[in-house]
């Protein structure tokens, strides 16, 4: 058996790794770059600002992915974006700017949205409806994997500024090499005006049939976002110590890492919505308890840990419900959909954290999370499975 037939037998765990790579670069660069700016004395706002690029990148580049994929197949988008990830990663340590800076984290946004789109599209396309739970929490569960592991290397910034970013992207260019030995695969492609139409059309055609699967992509990218750059502010003001936030943050992580495949193969076997709907009663009811501890650290921690074991899967749960609803000639928009409404989620986290942390200062901040589930909870439960609109 050759190199290449061997790999193309294993594309799908070639996909994970990529992806898992990917976490990790995203997962590093967060936290390593506020590092440099809080050193340098940038402004806890801009340096806030900055980091918005990485979710900008990827509203930018949506309506005009789905062409290219459709056109020219998986692997050359997944190769153009690591082009696009790699390049920036090893042009931050030319020149400490914040224009630059915020411009090389738009490229990786949009690199990476493109890897995502791709997998996601590729993964979703080619996996049986009894296997597609499973495959998909794999999937979410690597990335969740890199980007927990990603925070651990930002110390090499110590040894050199621009050691970390020189790591991320040897280890991007040996992960998205292997791409260069799989088989290139096309989209399914449907005769008709919508899915042949224009994006706003096939957008608007998807959203008919799968709005409610969006729902979870976008609660993963608004609690995401929140926890890491609204919590800290909030626990601090509340006195719990800062090397207790350090490992409350992470514990809602390492919940989703556990609970991340049992929960998908559970969605397979007795259907996304029940799952869904456990994953969004349950978190919101932790996190309304975590807002009951005060500033109980070890009791919060507890309870965000129980948190993530429910919210730690509802991306991957929304991109399988997603392909359920979805017919075949759809799923490259509907996959794009998903990475719109997580920037979306991730954009409005942040502001509404910070508005809510403003002006509700008798209540904790961790209500907002509950309630904010709890209305997820309620959608998802009084929506109703809409009936296809195209025949896969």
């Amino acid at each position: 058996m050759t190199v290449r037939t061997y790999i193309n037998k294993h594309r799908f765990w070639v996909l994970v790794l990529i992806v898992s790579i990917s976490g990790f670069s995203q997962g590093m660069l967060l936290p390593l770059i506020s590092t440099i700016f809080e050193r340098d004395g940038v402004s806890s706002a801009l340096n806030g600002l900055n980091a918005t690029a990485l979710y900008i990148g990827t509203l930018l580049v949506s309506p005009i992915m789905e062409a290219p994929l459709r056109r020219f197949g998986y692997t050359p988008t997944i190769i153009a974006g690591g082009i696009f990830v790699i390049a920036a990663l090893l042009s931050f340590p030319l020149w400490k700017s914040i224009v630059f800076w915020f411009v090389l984290r738009l490229m990786i946004g949009i690199g990476d949205h493109a890897l995502h789109f791709s997998t996601q599209t590729w993964v979703t396309s080619t996996s049986s409806k009894e296997r597609l739970g499973r495959n998909i929490s794999i999937y979410g569960l690597s990335v969740g994997v890199g980007f927990a592991v990603g925070p651990l290397f930002v110390p090499l910034v110590d040894i050199y500024e621009g050691l970390p970013f020189i790591v991320s992207a040897c280890l991007s260019f040996l992960a998205w090499s292997l791409v260069f030995f799989l088989d290139n695969d096309h989209p399914e492609v449907m005769a008709g005006d919508v899915v042949q139409g224009r994006f706003i059309s096939r957008a608007k055609a998807t959203v008919a049939v799968a709005w409610i699967a969006f729902l979870g992509p976008f609660g993963y990218g608004f609690l995401e976002s929140s926890l890491n750059s609204m919590f800290p502010v909030y626990a601090l003001r509340i006195d719990i110590p800062l090397a207790m936030v350090s490992l409350i943050i992470p514990a809602f992580a390492a919940g989703g890492i556990i609970t991340q495949i049992p929960l998908g193969i559970l969605s397979d076997k007795i259907g996304r919505k029940p799952v869904m709907l456990l994953a969004l009663g349950g978190s919101s009811l932790a996190f309304g308890g975590s807002a009951l501890m005060g500033s109980n650290a070890v009791g919060i921690l507890i309870m965000f840990f129980i948190g993530g074991m429910f919210a730690g899967s509802i991306f991957s749960l929304g991109i399988s419900y997603m392909s359920d609803l979805t017919p075949k000639s759809l799923l490259p928009t509907g996959n794009l959909l998903c990475g719109i409404f997580f920037s979306i989620g991730s954009l409005t986290g942040p502001i509404l954290g910070g508005y809510f942390l403003e002006m509700q200062k008798g209540i904790s901040y961790l209500f907002l999370f509950s309630l904010f589930l709890g209305v997820l909870f309620i959608a998802t439960w009084l929506g109703k499975n809409p009936k296809r609109l195209v025949k896969s």
